[in-house]
């Protein structure tokens, strides 16, 4: 009987695995890679085999789909004994499994002074190791990975052929006489062999700024000693760093983290979680202003050789790249940083990675950057076609639909430079071959007319002969909650900085009915000017102050001159309703934060002040019909007395309350349960709290998400589903 399986099938210890459950079982018969399927094959009972083999899956498989068909008679099957046969091109389709993490048995031999891999940095099995970030092309056999340079030695090739060893048939086998090496890299190119990772770890004890090549990329290294030389040599001077810590043990010093929060950091993804800051000197360092700090595990043999050699108990570990640009790659780009000192590693990178992002909301994962160890994955699509969605402009995520399923690219970045665009390009176009997906039915892009991504939309829409699709920004974040969630249609809050609407206004406060086709905007906060455009994100006082002077004024946040010409210029200023920027107004007003040196900061400050409110009836809604009166309320707040929380978050929740109260009265006249809320402010744990709370309170259904980012490394999931809904 033939066994068709499609899933995680490849470069996880899948056929070793089926090998040995074989030869238990009895049986004879072959197991092959075909493409991005594996076909089994075998005499006996296959239902019975087949409900073994779930049993017996190793770590990182996934069966998605196993089907049954008559195949060889069993004479055939019998002369063979049970083989693994050799790979075979079959049809498209994604299987590449994640990078996962490096596990115990690996880690146990990299510290066995008695093990041939004692202290090697490539130290791996079918179990862990990567993936994604290796692999050129399916079937999955060495041949097709970055590791095709490096022939097994004798003692490797005796492992990989032997089917009681734990490394039968692993693809990346590797060990210090066969495999890729670190070394220390000279601004003059040249190398140095000898105890690298040693070296760079004194280096860094000794206060210098190091680049290490790790498996998807390259991160930029300090201890927290030096993070106030790190910000002015890096011209971070208030965006947050992430820190990888030794250990479980250690993370305690810098934050406090749910139960949830721990299965996030102790799995195999190894993602960086965002977790409830320690208040502290050295964490208001690394964080200032915020209430969380993001916390990671080592995840490669590297970074655990890294502590071996360190009496530090975390490191400052950031993306290596110049600021605007893709992560770096090679040896000279990562020479153009100008850090003190390079360790590098002679292994190709074939796929650019960055690491995850993510933060708890009670047992909900949101995805502020979802990369590395959760790409590539695949989500249900409902409607079929293959499309592309290309993100708006900024935290730009590329989407690739194909067979009822959503495959996302890793963070590519923000769209404002060529390198994030050709990076871009390059993810879509692996997926594309991977898949087989050469011709497209749809592609999906923003309503921006301004937005770069466009072009790539255009081009490739223009390659298969069909229009592209434009998609309203909001539409697109509620798109992608109705994906993820399974649901028909639903009333999405979709609250973020801005997203261009279809009346030319930069929306970000929105009440939508929407469905996968189209939408009907129910509400919004009131549109309030952005006096100088794109100089209000930036200087936010010029938000506050046009919130005051449409209530009466009295705020002096400017000279009296400069206030002047502030207001002539608020009748004739583009409008915005976002809800990110009544953030940052309430941010500024209450000396929170009154300039955003990084995207988001003014409301990201302003969080720990509403987690800290506790009474929240200093503001009332204020609702004229379908809008919000943010101005009136903002007034109600500047004239309260109370403390800086309170005022926040009664300010916060007044502004929720209305959106909801607008909600649930259209889904009880549509007859929908369901409100969802989406978008990059959904981020914030009190605002996802108080949404819960008062949809709740209403008797209706709370949707967030879990799968797909909130904010816009969601976006081109929403415009692939809108694309290819809008063909019939």
């Amino acid at each position: 009987m033939r066994i068709t399986v499609k899933g995680v099938v490849q470069g996880v210890g899948f056929r070793p695995t089926v090998h040995r459950l074989a030869r238990a079982m009895g049986l004879h018969g072959y197991v092959q890679n075909n493409g991005s399927t594996v076909v089994i094959e075998v005499d006996g009972d296959a239902e019975a085999f087949v409900r073994r083999l779930r049993e017996a899956l190793p770590p990182l498989a996934r069966l998605d789909e196993v089907s049954l068909s008559p195949g060889l008679p069993d004479a055939a099957l019998q002369a063979m004994g049970f083989r693994i046969m050799p790979s075979q091109q079959g049809a498209g389709g994604v299987a590449v499994p994640n990078d996962a993490a490096v596990c115990p048995a690996c880690l146990r031999e990299l510290f066995d002074p008695g093990n041939r891999r004692y202290l090697y940095p490539f130290t791996n099995c079918t179990d862990c190791g990567a993936r994604f970030t290796v692999i050129e092309g399916l079937p999955y056999d060495r041949e097709q990975t970055s590791m095709r340079p490096f022939p097994m030695c004798p003692e490797c090739q005796r492992e990989y052929a032997d089917p009681d060893d734990r490394r039968f048939h692993h693809q990346t086998i590797t060990c210090p006489a066969c495999g890729p090496r670190y070394y220390l890299l000279g601004r003059d190119g040249g190398r140095d062999y000898d105890a690298p990772i040693a070296k760079f770890a004194a280096g860094l004890h000794e206060g210098k700024i190091g680049v290490a090549k790790s498996w998807g990329g390259m991160h930029l290294c300090c201890t927290l000693d030096q993070l106030s030389h790190m910000r002015e040599w890096y011209r971070r001077k208030e965006k947050p760093f992430a820190i990888m810590v030794r250990d479980l043990g250690s993370l305690g010093r810098y934050g406090r983290p749910s139960a949830h929060d721990l299965e996030l950091l102790t799995s195999a993804h190894r993602p960086i979680v965002l977790v409830p800051k320690v208040d502290g000197e050295v964490t208001e360092r690394v964080a200032p202003g915020l209430g969380n700090i993001g916390v990671f595990l080592p995840y490669t043999s590297m970074q655990h050789l890294l502590f071996h050699f360190l009496d530090e108990d975390a490191l400052v570990m950031t993306s290596a790249n110049v600021p605007g640009e893709p992560m770096v790659l090679q040896e000279a780009d990562a020479l153009a940083l100008g850090a003190d000192m390079y360790l590098m590693h002679d292994r190709e990178i074939v796929n650019r990675c960055d690491d995850s992002v993510v933060r708890s909301f009670g047992d909900r994962t949101y995805f502020v950057r979802r990369s590395r160890g959760h790409i590539p994955s695949a989500i249900p699509l409902p409607v079929k076609g293959v499309a592309v969605g290309v993100g708006a402009q900024e935290s730009v995520a590329g989407a690739l639909a194909f067979d009822g399923r959503l495959y996302a690219t890793q963070y590519i970045g923000d769209a404002s430079s060529p390198g994030v665009l050709e990076f871009l390009e390059g993810a879509l176009r692996y997926l594309r071959r991977l898949l087989g997906a050469e011709r497209l039915d749809a592609v999906g892009m923003d309503l921006h007319p301004g937005h770069s991504t466009r072009r790539l939309a255009r081009a490739w829409a223009e390659e298969s002969g069909i229009e592209a699709v434009e998609v309203q920004h909001h539409h697109a974040h509620a798109a992608s909650l109705l994906v993820e969630s399974g649901l028909e249609k639903m009333v999405a809050l979709t609250l973020d900085g801005t997203g261009y609407g279809d009346d030319g206004v930069a929306w970000g406060g929105e009440v939508l009915l929407a469905d996968l086709k189209g939408y009907r905007r129910l509400g919004h906060l009131a549109e309030v000017p952005l006096l100088g455009g794109e100089r209000a994100v930036y200087d936010v006082r010029r938000l506050a102050f046009a919130l005051a002077e449409m209530t009466g004024g009295g705020l002096d946040c400017f000279p009296e001159g400069e206030a002047e010409v502030l207001r002539k210029m608020m009748r004739r200023s583009g409008r915005t309703t976002s809800f990110g920027r009544a953030l940052d107004a309430i941010s500024c007003y209450l000396g929170v934060c009154q300039y955003r040196s990084y995207d988001g900061e003014p409301a990201m400050k302003l969080e720990r002040w509403l987690e800290e409110a506790r009474c929240l009836d200093m503001v009332p809604t204020v609702r004229r019909g379908d809008v919000i009166d943010t101005p009136a309320m903002f007034r109600t707040m500047m004239e309260a007395r109370g403390s800086r929380a309170d005022r926040a978050g009664s300010m916060v929740h007044a502004l929720l309350e209305g959106l909801v109260d607008l909600a649930a009265e259209a889904a009880e006249t549509e007859g929908v349960r369901h409100i969802g809320l989406t978008g990059g402010v959904s981020y914030n744990h009190a605002i996802s709290a108080w949404t819960k709370e008062l949809v709740e309170t209403r008797g209706l259904t709370f949707v967030c998400h879990d799968l797909v980012p909130n904010g816009d490394g969601g976006i081109s999931t929403g415009q692939c589903a809108v694309a290819l809904s809008r063909m019939g």
